[in-house]
Protein backbone atom coordinates (compact mmCIF):
# COMPACT_ATOMS: atom_id res chain seq x y z
CA UNK A 1 0.00 0.00 0.00
CA UNK A 2 1.30 3.30 -1.13
CA UNK A 3 -0.84 6.30 -0.45
CA UNK A 4 -0.87 9.52 -2.54
CA UNK A 5 0.99 12.07 -2.07
CA UNK A 6 -0.22 13.96 1.37
CA UNK A 7 -0.49 17.53 2.60
CA UNK A 8 2.38 16.91 4.30
CA UNK A 9 4.78 15.61 2.05
CA UNK A 10 3.34 18.20 -0.05
CA UNK A 11 3.99 21.13 2.22
CA UNK A 12 7.67 19.68 2.50
CA UNK A 13 8.49 19.41 -1.56
CA UNK A 14 6.84 23.24 -1.57
CA UNK A 15 8.96 24.31 0.79
CA UNK A 16 12.24 22.54 -0.55
CA UNK A 17 11.38 23.90 -4.14
CA UNK A 18 11.42 27.42 -2.56
CA UNK A 19 14.95 26.72 -1.92
CA UNK A 20 15.71 25.96 -5.07
CA UNK A 21 17.48 28.84 -6.93
CA UNK A 22 15.95 27.37 -10.64
CA UNK A 23 12.42 27.43 -9.93
CA UNK A 24 11.25 30.80 -9.84
CA UNK A 25 13.52 31.78 -13.32
CA UNK A 26 12.29 28.27 -14.93
CA UNK A 27 8.56 29.11 -14.84
CA UNK A 28 9.11 32.50 -15.66
CA UNK A 29 10.69 31.54 -18.84
CA UNK A 30 8.04 29.19 -19.62
CA UNK A 31 5.44 31.87 -19.42
CA UNK A 32 7.39 34.49 -21.39
CA UNK A 33 7.67 32.16 -24.33
CA UNK A 34 3.88 30.75 -23.83
CA UNK A 35 3.05 35.33 -23.34
CA UNK A 36 4.55 35.99 -26.74
CA UNK A 37 2.88 32.86 -29.06
CA UNK A 38 -0.89 34.20 -27.38
CA UNK A 39 -0.20 37.63 -29.74
CA UNK A 40 -0.73 34.86 -32.57
CA UNK A 41 -4.33 34.37 -31.43
CA UNK A 42 -5.05 38.24 -32.07
CA UNK A 43 -4.44 37.60 -35.73
CA UNK A 44 -7.39 36.59 -38.00
CA UNK A 45 -9.83 37.49 -35.35
CA UNK A 46 -13.13 40.55 -35.76
CA UNK A 47 -10.67 42.49 -33.22
CA UNK A 48 -7.98 42.35 -35.26
CA UNK A 49 -9.71 45.32 -37.58
CA UNK A 50 -9.85 47.91 -35.29
CA UNK A 51 -6.37 47.93 -33.37
CA UNK A 52 -3.90 50.12 -34.34
CA UNK A 53 -1.29 49.33 -35.92
CA UNK A 54 2.06 49.24 -34.37
CA UNK A 55 5.18 49.32 -36.74
CA UNK A 56 6.97 46.16 -36.16
CA UNK A 57 10.50 48.00 -36.41
CA UNK A 58 9.72 49.72 -33.53
CA UNK A 59 8.55 46.80 -31.65
CA UNK A 60 12.14 44.95 -32.68
CA UNK A 61 14.29 47.93 -31.65
CA UNK A 62 12.24 48.18 -28.03
CA UNK A 63 12.91 44.02 -27.74
CA UNK A 64 16.85 44.47 -28.69
CA UNK A 65 17.16 47.27 -26.02
CA UNK A 66 15.70 44.84 -23.68
CA UNK A 67 17.34 41.77 -24.89
CA UNK A 68 20.64 43.17 -24.49
CA UNK A 69 19.85 45.32 -21.17
CA UNK A 70 18.34 42.19 -19.16
CA UNK A 71 21.17 39.45 -20.04
CA UNK A 72 23.44 42.17 -18.20
CA UNK A 73 21.20 43.23 -15.65
CA UNK A 74 20.49 39.11 -14.69
CA UNK A 75 24.42 38.77 -14.79
CA UNK A 76 24.60 41.24 -12.27
CA UNK A 77 21.94 40.18 -9.87
CA UNK A 78 22.91 36.83 -9.85
CA UNK A 79 26.85 37.84 -9.03
CA UNK A 80 25.01 40.13 -5.96
CA UNK A 81 23.11 37.13 -4.65
CA UNK A 82 26.77 35.10 -4.90
CA UNK A 83 28.36 37.69 -2.70
CA UNK A 84 25.38 37.88 -0.43
CA UNK A 85 25.27 34.21 0.13
CA UNK A 86 29.27 34.28 1.06
CA UNK A 87 28.62 37.20 3.53
CA UNK A 88 25.97 35.33 5.08
CA UNK A 89 28.23 32.62 5.80
CA UNK A 90 31.28 33.89 7.07
CA UNK A 91 29.37 36.81 9.14
CA UNK A 92 26.47 35.14 10.71
CA UNK A 93 27.12 31.40 9.88
CA UNK A 94 26.51 28.76 7.37
CA UNK A 95 23.23 27.60 8.22
CA UNK A 96 21.48 30.45 7.60
CA UNK A 97 22.16 30.52 3.84
CA UNK A 98 19.21 28.54 2.95
CA UNK A 99 17.19 31.35 3.79
CA UNK A 100 19.00 33.25 1.80
CA UNK A 101 18.13 31.44 -1.29
CA UNK A 102 14.42 31.42 -0.72
CA UNK A 103 14.19 35.19 -0.21
CA UNK A 104 11.39 36.36 -2.44
CA UNK A 105 12.84 39.34 -3.51
CA UNK A 106 15.85 38.34 -4.73
CA UNK A 107 14.18 35.01 -6.80
CA UNK A 108 11.81 37.29 -8.27
CA UNK A 109 13.99 39.52 -9.29
CA UNK A 110 16.45 37.35 -10.92
CA UNK A 111 13.37 35.49 -12.16
CA UNK A 112 11.99 38.67 -13.43
CA UNK A 113 15.37 39.20 -15.22
CA UNK A 114 15.79 36.06 -17.25
CA UNK A 115 12.00 35.87 -18.19
CA UNK A 116 12.58 39.53 -19.92
CA UNK A 117 15.41 38.45 -21.60
CA UNK A 118 13.73 35.51 -22.54
CA UNK A 119 10.69 37.00 -23.98
CA UNK A 120 12.63 39.73 -25.52
CA UNK A 121 14.59 36.67 -27.26
CA UNK A 122 11.93 34.95 -28.43
CA UNK A 123 9.98 37.98 -29.61
CA UNK A 124 12.06 39.31 -31.84
CA UNK A 125 12.44 35.93 -33.63
CA UNK A 126 8.90 35.87 -34.12
CA UNK A 127 8.73 38.94 -35.40
CA UNK A 128 11.81 39.03 -37.82
CA UNK A 129 10.13 35.92 -39.51
CA UNK A 130 6.37 37.26 -39.98
CA UNK A 131 4.80 34.78 -37.42
CA UNK A 132 2.44 37.34 -36.43
CA UNK A 133 0.22 40.11 -38.62
CA UNK A 134 -0.66 43.84 -37.71
CA UNK A 135 -3.14 42.70 -34.85
CA UNK A 136 -0.16 40.06 -33.59
CA UNK A 137 2.23 42.95 -33.59
CA UNK A 138 0.40 45.42 -31.82
CA UNK A 139 -0.56 42.56 -28.80
CA UNK A 140 3.09 42.15 -29.04
CA UNK A 141 4.11 45.68 -28.09
CA UNK A 142 1.09 45.49 -25.57
CA UNK A 143 3.32 42.45 -24.21
CA UNK A 144 6.47 44.60 -24.49
CA UNK A 145 5.35 47.87 -22.22
CA UNK A 146 3.84 45.41 -19.54
CA UNK A 147 7.21 43.55 -19.47
CA UNK A 148 9.13 47.14 -19.17
CA UNK A 149 6.98 48.09 -16.19
CA UNK A 150 7.28 45.25 -14.66
CA UNK A 151 10.91 45.11 -14.98
CA UNK A 152 11.24 48.51 -13.84
CA UNK A 153 9.26 47.94 -10.71
CA UNK A 154 10.96 45.02 -9.68
CA UNK A 155 14.21 46.20 -10.28
CA UNK A 156 13.49 49.75 -7.77
CA UNK A 157 11.70 46.82 -5.04
CA UNK A 158 15.17 44.72 -5.42
CA UNK A 159 17.51 47.79 -5.12
CA UNK A 160 15.64 48.59 -1.90
CA UNK A 161 16.57 45.29 -0.72
CA UNK A 162 19.84 43.82 -1.76
CA UNK A 163 21.44 46.51 0.59
CA UNK A 164 20.20 44.10 2.96
CA UNK A 165 20.47 40.90 1.51
CA UNK A 166 23.10 38.90 3.68
CA UNK A 167 23.25 41.25 6.21
CA UNK A 168 23.35 39.84 9.51
CA UNK A 169 20.77 42.42 10.63
CA UNK A 170 18.62 40.99 7.87
CA UNK A 171 19.44 37.50 8.29
CA UNK A 172 18.43 37.19 11.77
CA UNK A 173 15.11 38.61 10.98
CA UNK A 174 14.90 35.53 8.21
CA UNK A 175 15.62 33.15 10.49
CA UNK A 176 13.36 34.35 13.38
CA UNK A 177 10.23 34.36 10.81
CA UNK A 178 11.48 30.94 9.65
CA UNK A 179 11.32 29.93 13.65
CA UNK A 180 8.28 31.75 14.32
CA UNK A 181 6.33 29.72 11.18
CA UNK A 182 7.65 26.44 12.39
CA UNK A 183 6.49 26.99 15.79
CA UNK A 184 3.12 28.22 15.15
CA UNK A 185 2.99 25.49 12.43
CA UNK A 186 3.86 23.03 15.60
CA UNK A 187 1.83 24.92 17.68
CA UNK A 188 -1.69 24.69 15.17
CA UNK A 189 -0.72 20.76 14.92
CA UNK A 190 0.69 19.63 18.63
CA UNK A 191 2.26 16.64 18.15
CA UNK A 192 2.27 16.37 14.65
CA UNK A 193 -1.40 15.51 14.74
CA UNK A 194 -0.86 12.35 16.57
CA UNK A 195 -1.99 11.21 20.04
CA UNK A 196 0.31 11.30 23.21
CA UNK A 197 2.38 8.83 23.33
CA UNK A 198 2.35 6.22 26.51
CA UNK A 199 4.63 6.35 29.10
CA UNK A 200 6.85 2.98 28.37
CA UNK A 201 8.10 4.37 24.91
CA UNK A 202 8.68 8.13 25.51
CA UNK A 203 10.73 7.57 28.80
CA UNK A 204 14.13 6.82 27.97
CA UNK A 205 14.91 3.01 29.57
CA UNK A 206 10.88 2.23 29.33
CA UNK A 207 9.70 -1.32 28.09
CA UNK A 208 9.42 -1.67 24.45
CA UNK A 209 9.97 -5.19 24.44
CA UNK A 210 6.42 -5.07 23.34
CA UNK A 211 6.88 -3.38 20.15
CA UNK A 212 8.74 -4.07 16.65
CA UNK A 213 11.11 -1.79 16.36
CA UNK A 214 11.79 0.18 12.89
CA UNK A 215 15.46 1.33 12.02
CA UNK A 216 16.90 2.49 9.12
CA UNK A 217 20.62 2.10 7.03
CA UNK A 218 20.28 6.12 6.69
CA UNK A 219 22.59 8.74 8.76
CA UNK A 220 21.29 12.16 8.88
CA UNK A 221 18.62 14.31 10.16
CA UNK A 222 15.12 13.47 10.21
CA UNK A 223 13.56 16.17 8.00
CA UNK A 224 10.17 15.56 7.46
CA UNK A 225 7.46 12.96 8.86
CA UNK A 226 4.52 12.21 7.02
CA UNK A 227 1.65 10.94 9.28
CA UNK A 228 -1.12 10.60 7.11
CA UNK A 229 1.18 8.40 5.70
CA UNK A 230 1.75 6.35 8.56
CA UNK A 231 -1.75 6.59 9.46
CA UNK A 232 -3.44 5.01 6.35
CA UNK A 233 -0.85 2.18 7.00
CA UNK A 234 -1.34 1.63 10.88
CA UNK A 235 -5.39 1.71 9.78
CA UNK A 236 -4.76 -1.36 7.39
CA UNK A 237 -2.87 -3.06 9.06
CA UNK A 238 -5.23 -2.32 12.46
CA UNK A 239 -2.15 -1.63 14.65
CA UNK A 240 -0.66 1.68 16.72
CA UNK A 241 2.60 3.23 15.67
CA UNK A 242 4.39 5.17 18.27
CA UNK A 243 6.69 7.51 17.03
CA UNK A 244 10.50 7.82 17.75
CA UNK A 245 12.04 10.33 15.93
CA UNK A 246 11.06 14.15 15.25
CA UNK A 247 12.01 16.15 12.80
CA UNK A 248 15.20 17.59 13.89
CA UNK A 249 16.69 14.53 15.54
CA UNK A 250 20.06 12.75 13.91
CA UNK A 251 18.67 9.38 12.78
CA UNK A 252 21.51 6.49 13.01
CA UNK A 253 21.16 2.50 12.78
CA UNK A 254 21.09 1.62 15.97
CA UNK A 255 17.84 4.54 16.71
CA UNK A 256 14.35 3.03 15.77
CA UNK A 257 12.67 5.66 14.18
CA UNK A 258 9.31 4.42 15.74
CA UNK A 259 7.77 1.08 17.13
CA UNK A 260 5.07 -0.63 15.77
CA UNK A 261 2.18 -2.65 18.43
CA UNK A 262 2.07 -6.53 17.30
CA UNK A 263 0.18 -6.32 14.21
CA UNK A 264 -3.27 -8.03 13.93
CA UNK A 265 -3.77 -10.12 11.07
CA UNK A 266 -6.85 -9.59 9.05
CA UNK A 267 -7.14 -13.27 7.66
CA UNK A 268 -6.15 -15.82 10.45
CA UNK A 269 -5.68 -19.36 9.71
CA UNK A 270 -4.51 -22.58 11.23
CA UNK A 271 -1.04 -22.39 12.76
CA UNK A 272 -1.12 -26.22 12.80
CA UNK A 273 -2.13 -26.63 8.95
CA UNK A 274 -0.25 -22.96 7.74
CA UNK A 275 2.88 -22.80 9.95
CA UNK A 276 5.05 -22.43 6.46
CA UNK A 277 2.52 -19.98 4.93
CA UNK A 278 2.38 -18.40 8.79
CA UNK A 279 6.47 -17.81 8.00
CA UNK A 280 6.23 -16.77 4.71
CA UNK A 281 3.53 -13.80 5.60
CA UNK A 282 5.18 -13.00 8.20
CA UNK A 283 7.98 -11.96 6.65
CA UNK A 284 5.73 -10.24 3.61
CA UNK A 285 4.58 -8.49 6.55
CA UNK A 286 8.01 -7.25 8.14
CA UNK A 287 9.23 -6.02 4.60
CA UNK A 288 5.93 -3.91 3.99
CA UNK A 289 6.53 -2.44 7.35
CA UNK A 290 10.12 -1.45 6.56
CA UNK A 291 9.48 -0.29 2.96
CA UNK A 292 6.25 1.70 3.51
CA UNK A 293 6.77 3.35 6.99
CA UNK A 294 10.43 3.99 5.74
CA UNK A 295 9.18 6.12 3.09
CA UNK A 296 7.23 8.47 5.43
CA UNK A 297 10.33 9.37 7.02
CA UNK A 298 12.61 11.79 5.19
CA UNK A 299 15.80 11.71 6.06
CA UNK A 300 18.85 14.28 4.89
CA UNK A 301 22.26 15.86 5.67
CA UNK A 302 21.05 18.91 6.95
CA UNK A 303 18.30 19.69 9.10
CA UNK A 304 14.95 22.22 7.82
CA UNK A 305 13.57 24.95 9.31
CA UNK A 306 9.86 24.72 7.95
CA UNK A 307 9.00 21.24 10.13
CA UNK A 308 11.33 21.67 13.27
CA UNK A 309 11.29 24.81 15.90
CA UNK A 310 14.53 23.88 17.54
CA UNK A 311 16.71 24.61 14.42
CA UNK A 312 15.69 27.99 14.01
CA UNK A 313 16.65 28.71 17.93
CA UNK A 314 19.99 26.92 17.10
CA UNK A 315 20.90 28.76 13.90
CA UNK A 316 20.23 31.84 16.31
CA UNK A 317 22.19 30.90 18.58
CA UNK A 318 25.47 30.21 16.61
CA UNK A 319 25.00 33.73 14.92
CA UNK A 320 24.92 35.24 18.40
CA UNK A 321 28.08 32.68 19.54
CA UNK A 322 29.95 34.05 16.50
CA UNK A 323 28.86 37.80 17.38
CA UNK A 324 30.20 36.92 20.58
CA UNK A 325 33.74 35.75 19.92
CA UNK A 326 36.54 37.99 20.50
CA UNK A 327 37.64 38.60 16.56
CA UNK A 328 34.18 40.12 15.76
CA UNK A 329 32.87 41.35 19.33
CA UNK A 330 29.57 42.36 18.84
CA UNK A 331 27.89 41.67 22.02
CA UNK A 332 24.43 44.05 20.33
CA UNK A 333 23.74 40.81 17.11
CA UNK A 334 23.34 38.88 20.91
CA UNK A 335 21.37 41.05 22.82
CA UNK A 336 18.97 41.50 19.60
CA UNK A 337 19.32 37.72 19.13
CA UNK A 338 17.85 37.64 23.13
CA UNK A 339 15.32 39.90 22.43
CA UNK A 340 14.43 37.25 19.25
CA UNK A 341 14.34 34.56 21.51
CA UNK A 342 11.76 36.62 24.13
CA UNK A 343 9.51 36.77 21.51
CA UNK A 344 9.45 33.02 20.23
CA UNK A 345 9.38 31.66 23.95
CA UNK A 346 6.54 33.85 24.70
CA UNK A 347 4.31 32.98 21.73
CA UNK A 348 5.34 29.24 22.41
CA UNK A 349 4.18 29.45 26.34
CA UNK A 350 1.27 31.50 25.16
CA UNK A 351 -0.07 29.32 21.93
CA UNK A 352 0.69 26.03 24.01
CA UNK A 353 -1.64 26.73 26.69
CA UNK A 354 -4.28 27.23 24.12
CA UNK A 355 -3.90 24.39 22.17
CA UNK A 356 -3.81 22.08 25.42
CA UNK A 357 -7.31 20.42 24.11
CA UNK A 358 -6.19 19.60 21.04
CA UNK A 359 -7.78 18.37 18.20
CA UNK A 360 -6.78 14.24 17.28
CA UNK A 361 -5.91 14.04 13.57
CA UNK A 362 -4.46 10.55 13.69
CA UNK A 363 -5.85 8.38 16.17
CA UNK A 364 -3.45 5.35 15.38
CA UNK A 365 0.09 7.44 15.58
CA UNK A 366 1.49 8.75 19.13
CA UNK A 367 4.35 11.15 18.85
CA UNK A 368 6.21 12.52 21.54
CA UNK A 369 5.65 16.41 23.26
CA UNK A 370 8.36 18.54 21.95
CA UNK A 371 10.76 18.73 24.85
CA UNK A 372 10.61 22.38 25.99
CA UNK A 373 14.05 22.08 28.05
CA UNK A 374 16.11 20.69 25.06
CA UNK A 375 14.72 23.84 23.08
CA UNK A 376 15.92 25.95 26.61
CA UNK A 377 19.54 24.77 25.79
CA UNK A 378 19.39 24.92 22.24
CA UNK A 379 18.75 29.01 22.74
CA UNK A 380 20.61 30.20 25.83
CA UNK A 381 23.30 27.54 26.74
CA UNK A 382 25.42 29.06 23.95
CA UNK A 383 24.81 32.71 25.09
CA UNK A 384 25.29 32.45 28.40
CA UNK A 385 28.60 30.86 27.65
CA UNK A 386 30.38 33.20 25.06
CA UNK A 387 28.56 36.19 26.70
CA UNK A 388 29.42 35.55 30.26
CA UNK A 389 31.95 37.98 30.54
CA UNK A 390 30.23 40.73 28.86
CA UNK A 391 27.80 42.47 31.40
CA UNK A 392 25.49 44.29 29.12
CA UNK A 393 24.97 40.80 27.81
CA UNK A 394 24.40 39.28 31.04
CA UNK A 395 21.82 41.96 32.10
CA UNK A 396 20.25 41.64 29.28
CA UNK A 397 19.75 37.39 29.40
CA UNK A 398 18.56 37.89 33.08
CA UNK A 399 16.10 40.47 31.89
CA UNK A 400 15.07 38.11 28.81
CA UNK A 401 14.31 34.95 30.95
CA UNK A 402 12.61 36.91 33.71
CA UNK A 403 10.87 37.80 30.73
CA UNK A 404 10.10 34.75 29.48
CA UNK A 405 9.38 32.74 33.27
CA UNK A 406 6.65 35.31 34.05
CA UNK A 407 4.21 33.33 31.50
CA UNK A 408 1.32 31.29 32.62
CA UNK A 409 3.61 27.96 30.77
CA UNK A 410 4.50 25.95 33.95
CA UNK A 411 7.03 24.26 31.66
CA UNK A 412 8.49 27.24 29.85
CA UNK A 413 8.66 29.16 33.34
CA UNK A 414 10.20 26.89 35.08
CA UNK A 415 13.07 26.18 32.16
CA UNK A 416 13.29 30.16 31.95
CA UNK A 417 13.82 29.96 35.70
CA UNK A 418 16.61 27.13 35.82
CA UNK A 419 18.41 29.05 33.00
CA UNK A 420 18.92 32.24 34.13
CA UNK A 421 19.96 30.79 37.74
CA UNK A 422 22.81 29.04 35.58
CA UNK A 423 23.48 32.08 33.19
CA UNK A 424 24.09 34.24 36.60
CA UNK A 425 26.63 31.75 38.15
CA UNK A 426 27.93 31.49 34.28
CA UNK A 427 28.75 35.47 34.57
CA UNK A 428 29.74 35.67 38.33
CA UNK A 429 32.40 33.56 37.55
CA UNK A 430 33.32 35.09 34.25
CA UNK A 431 33.20 39.08 34.76
CA UNK A 432 36.53 40.32 36.31
CA UNK A 433 35.64 43.69 37.21
CA UNK A 434 33.86 43.99 40.99
CA UNK A 435 31.87 46.79 39.51
CA UNK A 436 30.15 44.44 36.78
CA UNK A 437 29.44 41.52 39.23
CA UNK A 438 27.30 44.73 41.63
CA UNK A 439 25.75 45.85 38.74
CA UNK A 440 24.45 42.15 37.50
CA UNK A 441 23.79 41.42 41.66
CA UNK A 442 21.46 44.70 41.89
CA UNK A 443 19.32 43.59 38.61
CA UNK A 444 18.87 40.21 39.75
CA UNK A 445 17.62 41.73 43.08
CA UNK A 446 15.72 44.05 41.99
CA UNK A 447 13.95 40.90 39.11
CA UNK A 448 13.46 39.05 42.58
CA UNK A 449 12.23 41.66 44.32
CA UNK A 450 9.53 42.25 41.67
CA UNK A 451 8.43 38.55 41.10
CA UNK A 452 7.99 38.22 45.10
CA UNK A 453 5.98 41.08 45.02
CA UNK A 454 3.67 41.70 42.16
Amino acid sequence: MDAPITVDRLRFLLFSLKEKLWVKPLSLCLLSIAAVFTSKLADGTALAQHLPKVEQASVETLLSIMASSMLVIATFSAGTMVSAYSSASRSSTPRSVSLIISDDASQNALSTFVGAFIFSVVAITVSSNNFVEDAGIFLLFCLTCLVFAIVILTFIRWVDSVARLGRVGSTVQKVEAAAMRAINHRLSTPRLGGKQQPKSVKEQGGDTSKYQTLTTDSIGYVQMVDMAKIQAWAEEQDTQVHIAMLPGQFCTPDRPLCYIESVKQKHSVDNSKNKSSDKVDGKSNEKNNKSVLLSAFQIGSERSFEADPRYGLVVLSEIASRALSPSVNDPGTAISILGSYARLFIQWAQKENENEADDIKYHNVTVPDISTEDMFDDAFTGVARDGASMIEVSIRMQKTLDAIAKTSNGKVSNAATEHAKTAYERSIDALTYDGDKEALNAIVNKLNQKNSNP
